[in-house]
This record gives C-alpha cells, structure tokens and sequence, in this order.
C-alpha cells in the first residue's frame, strides 16, 4: 500500500480533514492485531463480536480508527466516525484504488470464478506485474483488503468477485471500477437468494454499473443464458466458447490427456497450439476466456500460450494426485450442480481401471435442493462410475438418482465410516474423486485415505 495521509482519508470518508492530524498510514486492517503506528485499524462489526471493543487498545498502540459508535476517552484527531464502517471500507478501498490508472479485471460467474482468475492472472504476469484476488478475498471485505495491496509496482490487477444476494456484485464493481469485465457463466450457485437462473444472470449483470460503455466485457458464449443476457447493452462483447459459431476466441481439436488438456485456439482467424495442465472441458472455457482478456491487453499470443501452460491450480480444486498406483482428484473447495458434473466428467474421461466418486451435500441450494442432488446422482451413472459413494444427509440424493445403475452405490452418515469402505476397496487403476461443498470438510477423508494408501 502507498501511504496516505489521516487528513487525506478523513476527506475521502466525507469527515473535515482539519479535524485530523496529519499522520501517516501505511497500512488499512479489519484485524485489531495487526494495527499499530502507522496503520488504520476499520471497526467492522461481525455476527459473533464487535470491532469497537478493541479500539482503545489499537488507539494505545498509535494506529488510527474508523468507528461508528463514540470510543470514551479517544484522542479525537485519530478517530473518524462514519455511520457504517462497512461501507466505509468501501468507500475507501474505492478512493484509494482509483489512484492507480492500469488495467483492472472483474470477474464473476457462477462456478470457476478462482481457477479462471489465476489463469488470466497467469496469461497477464507475462507481460505485467499482476496482482490477483488471494484466496476467498472476493467478497465486501476481502475485495477492499485486495485493493489496499496495490502500489505503484502493479501495472494490472484480477479481482475475483462473489455474490450471494442482489447489489453485492454492484457494490463490488463500485469499489474496483473494472476496465474489462468477465462473467464465466450462470449456473444455479446461490439460487436459494437469488430465487431462479434468470435472478442469478441479473446479479452477475451489475459488474456492468462499476464500469464505463467502453470497456469489454467477455463472456461464454456457449452458456445458454450469457448471450442474451448482454443484448442490448453498451460495453463491446468478447464471446469464447467450443460450439459457439459466432465466438470471437474458440476451442478446437480438443484432446484431454492424463494431466492436461492439448487444444487449439482460434482467436479472430488465428489459430494457437495450447497444453494447459489441467483436465476437464470447463477448463478449456477458463482458458479461452483467459486467452482473450490477454489479448484485449496487449499480451501476444506467445505470452498468452505460455502463461497457460504454467498455470498451477490451487488449493483443493481439482488437483490430482497418484498415490501407489491410484489417481486421486483432490476438488472439496465447493460444489454445485455445475461443478458437479463437470468433475464427474473429468472423472469419465481419465485412463483408468475403475472409476469412484465420493461425492458430498452441495449447499445453499434451498428448495432446489433435492432435485439437483438427484440429477448429479443420473449424471454420476451416465458418466460411468463404477463406484459412488455419498456423505451427507442431502447426499442420500446422489445415490437415489443413481437409480440402481451405478454397481455399488451407498450413502454414508459418518465420514469414518465412509473412509474404512473406501480404503477397503481401493486398488491399483483406481481413479477417486472427491466432491463436496466446503461446508463438508472432505478434505478429512482424502487426508485419512492417504494414510492409508501411502506413498
């Protein structure tokens, strides 16, 4: 973060800067912690504490604070009182970001929002020094927090955007004020709030309030919602897509290989060999769509090319592994319908001897719910599993759907349970997939399996 003076925030937050000294702040942070001289400690209210209780003692320390509730015996020239710190952080993080004139990416979706961010931050480190939404930082507190790490090294910025309700994508594109918008697709994610996919395609939308008529916005032309959803609107379109005619950036001649998927990329007339080191046709699109944006920002096509064959994907999503002779693919960050099936497909098409599923409650599904358990179960048998293999009260879904033409399909309530039959029936060729939401904490049964399996 570039420092900045009290005064100068107290201005950006709507407060009378001469009320302020003129201290400098080199760092913004909701964690009471880390605040000290030089820092900004924002009070931010949580469902289980409230931020203000700690102001006294970061005052102490010689940071700054923004609070909404009068702090007794605070030194008025350190405190800046807002009626909602929340918004806020926002307000600020918006100030502060619109000192730096670079290209900035916004992108949503309904599922593979993270994995597409880290491939266009790949394609555009290879031309720029990029900074790209870190972990889950993607919603009303973490998006400032990405916003904050900006200084005057970044020459372009990927902030991953998420939602659960309507105005939080409006808030957001508010706050980063995008110079090129993605939206990788509209699936059923959310649908709970939002109420149907039409709701969910207006949600996505409002990444277009935080931008100007100028700048692009690139889509997947192949999801049946995303095309019409922006006729009409202002900003030019950039379409990728596999089967979209029309599609600006296409995928061609696609081959999925053990640990990567070798295609070609038809961009505008062009045509680019590419081998991206991960599996799965949703990853085709990701990286279309990566491809573009690099384009759109002057990256050649060589540098796009070779950021997508180093990209590394993270954390639990769809990572594969071989432990003793038996393919593990380690994708428990979260699930939906979508998701779902395209892991389902990654699982159908590796080379392997037998094929199993482990598959967890998806949430935040309400009333859809049941049905797109059942559905994923259908898809599971159409794909081919040999074995499925369900945990969680809402999973007892997957193997109904199944319908008795899944070989060995069962439901588990306890996840050692479910640990002791996997381990008890894995062999070597085997290929295991594990899927769930967060919520399920999967990852427990792939860290047991493993010590059971071994290296």
């Amino acid at each position: 973060m570039e420092s900045m003076k009290l005064t100068e925030i107290a201005s950006a937050l709507g407060a009378d800067p001469e009320n302020y000294t003129a201290a400098e702040i080199t760092g913004v942070t909701l964690d009471s912690r880390e605040a000290g001289e030089g820092s900004l400690f924002i009070a931010v209210k949580g469902d289980r504490f409230d931020a203000h209780d700690f102001v006294p003692d970061v005052l102490a320390r010689g940071a700054a604070a923004v609070c909404e509730r009068k702090i007794d015996g605070a030194s008025p020239d350190r405190v800046i009182y807002v009626p909602d710190t929340r918004r806020a952080l926002l307000r600020l993080a918006k100030y502060y970001r619109a000192k730096f004139d670079i290209p900035v990416v916004g992108l949503t979706g309904s599922v593979g929002k993270t994995t597409t961010k880290e491939m266009v931050a790949a394609v555009l480190s290879q031309k720029y020094k990029t900074l790209a939404t870190q972990g889950n930082f993607n919603n009303e507190i973490g998006l400032p927090k990405m916003c904050f790490k900006l200084d005057s090294s970044y020459e372009a910025a990927v902030f991953e955007m998420g939602m659960s309700g309507f105005g939080e994508i409006s808030r957001l594109t508010d706050t980063a004020r995008p110079t090129i918008g993605i939206i990788t697709n509209i699936g059923v994610s959310h649908i709970e709030m939002l109420g149907s996919r039409e709701g969910i395609l207006k949600a996505k939308m409002e990444i277009l309030e935080g931008m100007p008529d100028s700048a692009p916005l690139i889509i997947n032309g192949d999801n049946d919602l995303l095309p019409k959803g922006v006729e009409g609107i202002p900003n030019p379109v950039v379409v990728c897509g596999i089967t979209c005619k029309e599609a600006d950036c296409r995928a061609e001649n696609i081959r999925q290989l053990q640990d990567s998927m070798s295609f070609v990329i038809n961009y505008r007339g062009s045509r680019y060999d590419v081998n991206l080191p991960a599996v799965g046709m949703h990853n085709v699109y990701n990286a279309c769509i990566a491809f573009a944006c690099g384009m759109l920002l002057n990256v050649t096509p060589e540098q796009a090319v070779r950021g997508l064959s180093e990209y590394v994907p993270t954390g639990m999503r769809q990572k594969i592994v071989r432990k003793n002779g038996i393919t593990v693919i380690e994708d428990c960050y979260n699930a939906s319908p979508d998701s779902i099936k395209a892991s389902l497909r990654v699982l159908r098409d590796l080379d392997c001897s037998r094929r199993i599923a482990v598959l967890g409650d998806m949430k935040e599904l309400g009333s859809y719910s049941r049905a797109a358990h059942l559905e994923c179960g259908a898809e599971a048998a159409a794909n081919g599993t040999d074995v499925l293999l369900a945990y969680g009260p809402e999973a007892a879904a997957y193997v109904e759907g199944a319908e008795g033409k899944i070989p060995t399909a069962l439901h588990f309530d306890d996840k050692r349970e479910l640990v002791m039959k996997l381990c008890s029936m894995l062999r070597e060729g085997d290929a295991v997939l594990f899927k769930a939401s967060r919520a399920m904490k999967l990852e427990e049964a792939i860290e047991s399996v493993y010590e059971v399996i071994g290296e």
